[in-house]
């Protein structure tokens, strides 16, 4: 495709490298930006490499944990249904 047809199926999706120019899902400013977020976690991976193991150990003793089935089943099962207005006695 020339370069002519390219700037002009869109203009948005055409960039200047190398001498000619190519079809690029972004602008040629979006390539190398990187956010002040990104920037800073990639610093604080950097200056503590153990940072992802702590974050894994963490979750572990939070989220990881075997499941009883029957257990919850039983919790399930035992369940007493809430009345539709909780303050009203039923007397």
């Amino acid at each position: 495709m020339e370069a002519s047809e390219l700037a002009r199926y869109n203009p948005r999706l055409t960039c200047y490298h190398g001498g000619a120019l190519r079809r690029t899902a972004m602008p040629c400013f979006w390539k190398h930006y990187k956010s002040d977020v990104t920037q800073f976690i990639d610093k604080l991976k950097a200056t503590k490499p153990t940072l992802e193991a702590e974050q894994r150990e963490g979750r572990a003793l939070l989220w990881d944990r075997p499941q009883d089935r029957e257990a919850a089943a039983n919790y399930q099962a035992a369940r007493v249904a809430q009345q539709p207005y909780v303050y009203q006695n039923k007397h």
